[in-house]
């Protein structure tokens, strides 16, 4: 906060029409100022250095790099950068991501304004911001088997309609080894056929097509 006890907010995303309406929010509220806004993961991290803003806002999706790609590029310089996701997405895996890039808050892009000012000045205040929706996701997948870097690695094959032995000469690995992983998959998945794992994935955030 500066000296006149004002919240300073930088917003990050790449829908010129999001950012006019966070905008105009941030702008109604008496103890808050748009101090930035950036369209991209680079100019972020750039705008971040310049402004020092107290609060930013995050896009999950941006077109160079992801958003928590971004926030851990912030946070890595500046370790008490205080940044909220904001995105459509509701998967547990990305949640957590966010979550373990130094993120301090999730918020959905279909909250209310109301909801989006309270989770700022909460984060301002030190406190996380977690939408009950989201915890819920989070609480659902607790303690379940993560997949490897190769599953997820076999998986974004598959779902480019790959077949297992494709799958091998692209990645380099026997045919036997792929059909080990695509049986791991579906298990931690819980998913019925390769379809099915891919539809989860995406739902979840482990894969993005």
């Amino acid at each position: 906060m500066d000296g006149s006890g004002m919240i300073r907010v930088m917003c990050v995303d790449d829908h010129p029409l999001m950012r006019e309406g966070i905008a105009s929010i941030i702008r109604n509220e008496p103890d808050m100022s748009l101090v930035a806004e950036a369209s991209t993961g680079e100019e972020a991290v750039t705008l971040f250095r310049e402004h020092r803003p107290d609060i930013t806002l995050m896009d999950l999706r941006l077109p160079d790099m992801s958003g928590i790609d971004a926030t851990a590029a912030i946070r890595s310089e500046f370790e008490d950068a205080r940044i909220l996701m904001l995105t459509t997405f509701e998967g547990d895996v990305e949640i957590q991501r966010a979550l373990a890039a130094g993120a301090q808050g999730y918020l959905l892009k279909n909250m209310p304004r109301k909801k989006l000012v309270e989770a700022v000045r909460k984060v301002r205040a030190g406190a996380k911001s977690i939408p009950p929706e989201v915890a819920a996701q989070l609480a659902e997948h607790m303690g379940e088997e993560l997949l490897t870097r190769r599953e997820i690695e076999v998986l974004q094959q598959m779902a480019g309609g790959n077949r297992n032995k494709d799958i091998a000469d692209l990645l380099f690995i026997s045919e036997e080894t792929v059909k080990g992983h695509v049986k791991h998959i579906m298990e931690k998945l819980s998913a019925n056929d390769r379809t099915d794992a891919v539809a989860i994935a995406v739902r979840r955030g482990i894969i993005v097509l």
